[in-house]
Formats: C-alpha cells, sequence, structure tokens
C-alpha cells in the first residue's frame, strides 16, 4: 500500500532572473521582427527614383506582408499546437531571417513582393508563438508587466528603423544598404528564437514550467453570439489601423516631399508614434483601469486622429502638432481598445473573438496601401507636386472620421440598456 502520508516535494521552478532572461531573448526577436517590417519606409524614395518603383509598387510591398497575415490567420494556431512554442519559434523566426536576406539579393519588384509575403507568413505567427511563450513563463501580475516590456522592446525595433537616416546616413547613398542592415538586424529573429530553445531546453531538464494556454482559434458558430458593441469595437479597430500602419509606411516619403524636410528629420518625425506608444499607452491604461469610461476614451482618442491627415496635407498648423495629436490616439486607442473586448465578449469566446478583430484588421490594412498607392501615382505626388498627396491623405482623414463615428456608437450602446460596464467598471470593482 503505498503512503500518502509522505509531503510532496515542490518542484523546483526557474529564478526571477532565470525567466526575466528568457523575456529579454524572445523579445530581441520582436525587435529584429519589427525593424525589417518597417525598414523600407526611408527609402520609398531610393525605390521609386533607382529602380523606377511607383507608389503603386510601393504599397504593394506593405500590403503583401498582410494578405500573408490573413491567410496565417485562418489557420490559426495549427503549427503552434502541434510543434510547441520553441520549435515555432525558431521555424518562424527562420522565416523572417530568410526574408530580409532574401529582400536585399534581389533589385526586381516581384523577388521584393515574394520576400515581404514570407515576412508576413513569419512574422504573424512569430508574435503569436512569443506570445505563448511568455504564458509559460509568466503567470499572474507578471504577465501583463511581461507583455509590457516584450511589447516595449518590440516597438524600439520601429522606432530604430525610422532613426536609420540619422543613425547611419552613410548607408542611404542607394536602396541596398539600408536593406542590407535590416537584413542583419532581421537575423535576430532566428538567433534569438535559438538562444531561447537552449535556455527552455535547460530550463526543462532543471524546472518545472507550466503549459501555454491554446491558441486563440476562430470558431465561426461564435460569430453569431457576438454584440453590437463587440462589432463596434471591431470596425473602430480596423479603420483606425487602416489609417495609421498605412501612413506610417508612406509618412517618411510624404514629410520629405510634402514638408521638404531631410530623410533624417522625417524618420524622426514618423518615430514618434512607436515612441508614444511605448512611454504612453502602459499610462493611458493603467488611467482607464482607474476611473472607466472607456468608450468615451475612445470616443476622445478617435476624435484626435480625425483632423490630423488634412492638417498635415494643408500645413494650417506646425507639423508637431498633427504628428503629437497621432501620437495620443495611437497611444490611447489600443490601451483601451483590445482590454475592453474581454468585458464585451464571453471568456469562453475571446479566442474567436480575438482572431475575427486581428483577421479583419489584416483586410483593412492590406487594401488601403494599394489605395494610397494608386492615389499618388494617379494625381503624381511628388517632390515638385506635393498638392498630389493631397487625395490620398483625405482617404486616410475618411478613415479617421468613420473611427469617431464607430466610437460614438460604441459609447451610445454602452450608455444604454445592453452595457457591458465599458464604462462603469473600475479596477478593483465587483462590476
Amino acid at each position: 500500500m503505498t503512503d500518502t502520508s509522505a509531503p510532496v516535494a515542490l518542484t523546483p521552478q526557474p529564478s526571477p532572473a532565470y525567466r526575466w532572461l528568457v523575456l529579454i531573448v524572445i523579445s530581441v526577436a520582436m525587435f529584429g521582427n519589427y525593424y525589417v517590417y518597417d525598414s523600407i519606409a526611408p527609402i520609398a524614395d531610393i525605390l521609386k527614383s533607382e529602380l523606377g518603383f511607383t507608389d503603386a509598387n510601393y504599397g504593394t510591398l506593405f500590403s503583401v506582408y498582410s494578405l500573408a497575415a490573413v491567410i496565417v490567420l485562418l489557420l490559426g494556431g495549427v503549427i503552434i499546437d502541434r510543434y510547441g512554442t520553441v520549435k515555432s519559434t525558431i521555424i518562424f523566426g527562420a522565416i523572417c531571417t530568410f526574408s530580409a536576406i532574401l529582400m536585399v539579393t534581389t533589385s526586381d519588384f516581384w523577388v521584393m513582393v515574394v520576400a515581404r509575403f514570407l515576412l508576413g507568413l513569419g512574422s504573424e505567427p512569430l508574435i503569436v508563438a512569443i506570445t505563448c511563450a511568455l504564458a509559460k513563463w509568466f503567470k499572474g501580475r507578471e504577465l501583463g508587466f511581461a507583455f509590457g516590456i516584450n511589447l516595449t522592446i518590440a516597438r524600439l525595433g520601429s522606432f530604430s528603423a525610422d532613426w536609420m537616416p540619422t543613425w547611419v546616413p552613410s548607408a542611404f547613398t542607394g536602396w541596398r544598404g539600408p536593406l542590407l542592415i535590416a537584413a542583419g538586424i532581421g537575423t535576430l529573429c532566428l538567433l534569438s528564437a535559438l538562444v531561447y530553445g537552449a535556455l527552455e531546453a535547460r530550463a526543462n531538464r532543471r524546472y518545472g514550467l507550466g503549459e501555454a494556454g491554446e491558441t486563440d482559434k476562430l470558431v465561426l458558430s461564435d460569430l453569431f453570439r457576438f454584440t453590437k458593441s463587440y462589432w463596434f469595437v471591431v470596425a473602430l479597430c480596423v479603420t483606425f489601423y487602416s489609417a495609421i500602419f498605412p501612413f506610417r509606411g508612406f509618412s517618411i516619403k510624404f514629410f520629405m516631399e510634402a514638408w521638404e524636410l531631410t530623410r533624417d528629420t522625417a524618420g524622426q518625425f514618423n518615430s514618434v508614434l512607436p515612441l508614444a506608444a511605448m512611454i504612453a499607452t502602459p499610462l493611458f491604461g493603467l488611467l482607464v483601469d482607474k476611473v472607466g469610461n472607456r468608450a468615451l476614451f475612445m470616443v476622445f482618442g478617435s476624435f484626435m486622429m480625425m483632423p490630423v491627415f488634412l492638417m498635415m496635407a494643408y500645413q494650417v498648423t506646425p507639423l508637431v502638432v498633427p504628428v503629437a495629436m497621432m501620437g495620443v490616439a495611437f497611444s490611447l486607442i489600443p490601451a483601451v481598445m483590445w482590454p475592453s473586448v474581454a468585458y464585451i465578449v464571453d471568456e469562453k469566446r475571446l479566442g474567436t473573438a480575438y482572431a475575427v478583430m486581428t483577421l479583419v484588421q489584416q483586410i483593412g490594412v492590406m487594401g488601403m496601401p494599394l489605395v494610397i498607392g494608386f492615389l499618388n501615382d494617379h494625381y503624381q505626388a511628388s517632390a515638385e507636386n506635393p498638392a498630389g498627396h493631397n487625395p490620398g491623405m483625405w482617404a486616410f482623414s475618411i478613415l479617421g472620421f468613420l473611427a469617431l463615428f464607430f466610437a460614438i456608437m460604441l459609447r451610445r450602446e454602452e450608455t444604454g440598456p445592453n452595457a457591458h460596464g465599458l464604462e462603469t467598471i473600475k479596477a478593483g470593482s465587483k462590476g
């Protein structure tokens, strides 16, 4: 007979230092990923002058990334669930690295399209795999903080890409130099994944690690159970990101041609968005948790974003004013929007809710660069004709107006009889 009275030995756990080391290592992979994605923004004009790319060609390089992301998101987390976080991180990190290297080896537009498509295939599931990995290594209150650190390091990649003309001006004598730097930094996606794999293998031999939760999956039947509030949030999400991310892709070229800025100054202005997000998004999250009124905050953020594109187009104020307003909106809306879904949707359907939201977002981000590229080419936007950028800025502004409309509709719904508590629930309250 087995003696059950003996004390059960607790499984040893990794030290805090070891866990934070893992966090830094896998976040470096995200840094490389974000850098590669944004690395073509500072060379849009060089691709046009040296390789004969049109703005439509340039927009396609962003759109094809989102097309790949949509395909991957439709597959859900099948690969991650099957192969685990370590193998998945290495596989997707390798794809990201290869795409960055392929990008710099060719001047052919269609090969570059393939490279950006591969980046989309690797990048989005890499983010999911890293998120799952963090859930294994951090629990409770530490998890939110770990996610925040991870995202901050990732956005440093975007910030660094925007500042590349300032830090390495000698690389911008042609199109290949900046992409060569991006390829070098892109190797971090694979190298960091390999180091993470080694760290986890060592930990599995010595410690008891938890398991990551299931990857978010799309369950179509759940779509019919979502309320109006959820769909207003989704609509806000797609209009907001369809304006912000495509604008960032074209903005350095726009600042140079319409505002006559140097390449390094244009990159610095473009970097305000990721910098503001790194600093202000966590602060806005704390503020909203304390005071509630989540829908009202989304209305305010959307209102801040609505006029900025026309302010830039017609130069009614110094450039710093609309850029600062966009920085506030880019920090505030995501800080409120994504957590709000958890208040609106049942916990068992959150996977579907976030999967749909991300999918629709990517579809919007896929289409808008093609629209802007077409408008810029049609109206011959250039340094000689800066007004040719105005139709594209009007298109962005329309999205800003729609974002405000959906935020107002959400606010109206959440102050009515079918509210979910977005305006009333505060941190520490019971509901």
